[in-house]
Order: C-alpha cells, then sequence, then structure tokens
C-alpha cells in the first residue's frame, strides 16, 4: 500500500493545503519521504459532518456488523503485512519485534471488541415491569439500554504508533460502542498513521457502512486539534500524553456551548514500595527487575517505574548498589522524536540541581542520535516533600529512589503522592501487615494495584484498569485499556412505557438478541 501523504475523509483520500509536514526518522536523523498535506479547521469541518450524518446509520446497525468492522479493521492491519512494521521502526526507532508485538496487541483488542460487541452485555439491558395496581401510585413500564454518545475525537500518542493510535485501543472501544471516530494523526508517525486509516478506510467500505464512519486528520502545531475538540459534532475525546496537552484539550472542551467528556490519560510516576521483607529477601534481585523496567523501551512507557520507595535499614543499601550497577550496563538509546529526547534531558538536568537529591547511577553513552542517557537519583522522604519538582513525571529512563526512616513516613509519603496509574508492592509474607495499612491508601491513589511485579506491560482484557486519579487521568472512573473502555463512549436511555414495536432489541420482550438483562431486579436469560 502506497504512503501519499493525504488526509482520509468521506471514504478518500483529501490533500492537506495548510503546509507540509515530513515525517522524521531519530535513529538515522533524516527526513522521511513522502510530504505530508496539513489540514485546517475546513477539513476538520468536513470530517466530522460527515461523522455526525453517519452517527445513527452506524449506530443502528445489526451488532453483528460492528463486531465484524472491527475484526475486518484487524485483518487489514495485518494484511499489511512488513511494511507497517517498516515505516513504524523508521518513524519512532523502536525495535520492529517491538512493533510486531505492538501490532499483535493492537489486533487483539479489536478482536476483544468484536467478541464484547457480539456479547452484548455492555448494553446494560434493565426492564422494570409496570405495576398498574401498585399504591399510592402505580409504575410505568421502564426499560434502559446503554447507546453510543456521539462522533469521538481521538489523537494518536507518540509512544505507541499502533496500540494508542489510529486503531488503538480509543477508536476499537469508541466504534464498539456505536461512535463514528475522528482520528488527529500523531505528527511523529504519520506514515504509520496513513497505513493503519487505509486500512480502517477500506474496512468500512467492505462491511457496507457510511464513509462518515472514519476519518484521519493531519495539522502542524495545536489548531487541527483545537477545532476538533471544540466542534460541535464532536461529543467525547481520547486522547494520550502530557499533562499541558490534556489539560489544553480539557479546556476547550469545558468552553464549549455543550461541554464534553475529555478521557486524558496524561502524567503518573507509578510509585513501587519495596516493603523491608522483600528488600531483606532479594534485594537484589529487585533491583534488577527495577531497572529492566525502568530502560524498557528507553523508559517511554507511561507506565514506567519513576519513583521507588524503601525503608532505612541495613539492605537498603544493597538494593541501591544492586540498582546502580546494573543501570551503568544500559546504554543511551534513540527516543521517540527529537523533542522527547531534549525534554528528557532538560528534566533529568533539572532534578540533578534540587537540592538534598544525589545521583546515584548513570547509563553508558553511545552515539545514538537523539538518545537518553539512563539515570538514577536518590533523596529522603523529608525532601521529596520539600520538592515538589521531584513529583513531576519525566518521560524517560531516569527514576528517583526515596528513601523513609519509618513505616510513618512511608504511609505519610503514599498520601502526599498524586493521582497515579500503577501503584506496586514489593513485599513478603512477614510484609502482610504494613502492605494491609497502604493499601487503603493506594486504593484511592491508582487505578491498578500491583504485588511482586513491575508495572510496564499492560494486559488488553476485561479486568484491566489503566487509569486513574488526576493527573493520571482527567476522569478516575474510567480506564482507556480493556473492554470496560467501551462505557466512556456509552450513555444510558430509559423507555417508559413505549409500544413493543417502538423498543429497541435489547429490551424487547422476546429478547431476540438474546442477552443477559435484569428484569425486575434479577439477572435472567430469556
Amino acid at each position: 500500500m502506497q504512503i501519499t501523504g493525504d488526509m482520509l475523509i468521506g471514504g478518500a483520500s483529501v490533500r492537506g493545503t495548510a503546509g507540509t509536514l515530513r515525517a522524521f526518522d531519530p535513529a538515522r536523523n533524516t527526513e522521511i519521504e513522502p510530504a505530508f498535506g496539513a489540514g485546517d479547521a475546513t477539513d476538520v469541518d468536513r470530517a466530522c459532518r460527515l461523522a455526525q450524518a453517519a452517527f445513527d446509520p452506524f449506530r443502528l446497525a445489526p451488532l453483528e456488523t460492528r463486531a465484524r468492522l472491527l475484526d475486518t479493521i484487524a485483518e487489514r492491519i495485518m494484511a499489511l503485512g512488513d511494511a507497517l512494521i517498516e515505516r513504524g521502526h523508521a518513524e519512532s526507532a523502536l525495535p520492529k519485534a517491538r512493533l510486531e508485538g505492538e501490532r499483535g496487541r493492537t489486533v487483539g483488542q479489536l478482536k476483544l471488541f468484536a467478541q464484547l460487541v457480539r456479547d452484548g452485555r455492555w448494553l446494560g439491558a434493565t426492564l422494570d415491569s409496570a405495576m398498574p395496581e401498585r399504591k399510592p401510585q402505580p409504575r410505568s413500564d421502564l426499560r434502559q439500554q446503554k447507546i453510543a454518545i456521539g462522533p469521538a475525537a481521538v489523537f494518536g500518542a507518540s509512544n505507541f504508533p499502533l496500540a494508542f493510535s489510529v486503531a488503538g485501543g480509543d477508536t476499537a472501544s469508541a466504534l464498539a460502542a456505536g461512535c463514528p471516530v475522528v482520528v488527529k494523526a500523531h505528527p511523529a508517525h504519520l506514515g504509520t498513521s496513513e497505513l493503519v486509516g487505509r486500512a480502517i478506510q477500506e474496512a468500512v467500505a467492505e462491511c457496507g457502512l457510511p464513509a462518515g464512519v472514519f476519518a484521519l486528520v493531519l495539522g502542524a502545531g495545536n489548531a487541527v486539534g483545537e477545532a476538533l475538540v471544540a466542534h460541535p459534532a464532536i461529543k467525547a475525546v481520547g486522547f494520550t500524553g502530557s499533562r499541558g496537552g490534556g489539560i489544553a484539550l480539557m479546556n476547550i472542551a469545558a468552553r464549549r456551548r455543550e461541554p464534553i467528556p475529555v478521557y486524558a490519560e496524561m502524567s503518573s510516576i507509578n510509585p513501587c514500595f519495596v516493603l523491608p521483607g522483600a528488600l531483606a529477601a532479594r534485594a537484589e534481585t529487585v533491583a534488577n527487575g527495577f531497572v529492566e523496567s525502568l530502560t524498557l523501551g528507553v523508559g517511554q512507557f507511561c507506565t514506567n517505574p519513576g519513583l521507588v520507595v524503601v525503608l532505612d535499614g541495613p539492605q537498603r543499601q544493597a538494593f541501591i548498589d544492586a540498582a546502580a550497577k546494573a543501570l551503568e550496563k544500559k546504554g543511551a538509546q534513540t527516543m521517540l522524536t527529537a523533542g522527547i529526547a531534549s525534554a528528557y534531558r532538560d528534566g533529568v538536568s533539572k532534578r540533578a540541581g534540587v537540592d538534598g537529591v544525589t545521583r546515584v547511577a548513570q547509563g553508558a553513552s553511545t552515539d545514538a542520535h537523539h538518545s537518553a542517557l539512563p539515570e538514577l537519583f536518590a533523596t529522603t522522604k523529608s525532601q521529596f516533600l520539600a520538592a515538589p519538582p521531584l513529583e513531576d513525571e519525566i518521560f524517560g529512563p531516569t527514576s528517583l529512589i526515596v528513601t523513609c526512616a519509618n513505616i510513618d513516613e512511608m504511609i505519610e509519603l503514599a498520601e502526599h503522592l498524586e493521582g497515579q496509574l500503577t501503584a506496586t508492592l514489593q513485599m513478603e509474607r512477614d510484609d502482610v501487615a504494613l502492605a494491609r495499612k497502604l493499601l487503603p491508601t493506594l486504593e484511592r491513589k491508582a487505578g491498578r494495584i500491583l504485588a511482586n511485579g513491575f508495572p510496564t506491560g499492560v494486559e488488553v482484557s476485561h479486568a484491566m484498569v489503566h487509569g486513574g486519579p488526576f493527573p493520571a487521568t482527567s476522569d478516575p472512573r474510567s480506564t482507556s485499556v480493556g473492554t470496560l473502555a467501551i462505557e466512556r463512549f456509552l450513555r444510558p436511555v430509559c423507555y417508559q412505557d413505549l409500544p413493543a414495536e417502538l423498543l429497541p432489541q435489547a429490551v424487547q420482550d422476546d429478547n431476540p438478541l438474546n442477552l443477559w438483562r435484569l428484569r425486575d431486579g434479577a439477572f435472567e436469560r430469556r
């Protein structure tokens, strides 16, 4: 499939006329052909109007049609073959094996949402029978189901060119809910985005759906993204990126005549609490696992372990020494973009200048372009609390070890932290009592709590939560990974005393969709 540098709107290729964009190979430090035409507010308006026109036909299509669309997108992404991996590698410097795994995850989540659509449980079908004889007042016949919220805007993320991008979890869950999607491609992987966008465009046509079900727009700077969020046809936004970027979109959405939800996954330092039993039993093992997690993918994961909390004691130094030894063996590697690499170096430099912070270890220098040198720092709990910038996320392979004098200090530090995507407990059996004390705080602070693992690696499944209190996300009730992600793009509708011929299939008496439903407070499937 040829990359043309066009946007994809209305089932056609559209050349943007608001300037030129070029993809960039960060490993070779060169631009990549072809040139891409940037869009403007007029292009956004056309894409959004087509999405609005497609909304009712798409959401009212049979569930099997919607599920088949998701399966067909997955098949067409796989059919792109090596060309997709080669382009993704050139635009991101990510290893081909990593991208092949990410493609598998992308295809897997599309198929998982297809299964969910067929299952129908997400509809939340609920029936309360009429009680005409009830005293003192009769009860009407009440039936409820969830419907799609409306066209959704999705922003591609820098660190996952496939799984959090054009056909990533936001797009998959929005399409599963019945929402047309307008995607703004991330400028770091323009060609990868076009390839995947064309796969989706072809799948929409193959399934006989309106062309407005999907669009891909491009833009330099912030104008196109701002126009997309502000457009009245858009009813929800999915975003993965920086805190500043997410808050900017939230502010635009809040200022609209009709405010809309922005589901932004933004900032997290993912604290890891190494409890005394684990520190005594396996300090070196935990340290080595921590460093592997920290430097995986050049630290460019939103679940990177950016904070480690330990208690003072004889094993503390053994842990720090083991982590330092492991980190010193890690070489500098190319980051996703020149801008991300520059921001990383700036963040590390500022951290090194904070009073009371000590550089523990540094990785090995290399000649890689736009690289990140792994860095490990240490401080105390009191110094950490006294310097708010130490809580800021630094996107890349760096972390901070904080020493607490006692258990009370560890709990106080946990209470102080902002909202997080994850919190990890490294523990042994004799740490259970301390873990029990920490757990209520961690439940309030994080969306996912791990024991004896590391947070990098997010399973796409029914139980997964990839979200958390602000600033990890803009809405702690949501997740961007797992089947619960569909809930972001749904809203409930109640039907009171509607004639049988007007009722949606999900709440009809004979249950033609064969759903599990809540009828008069009891689950049934008949």
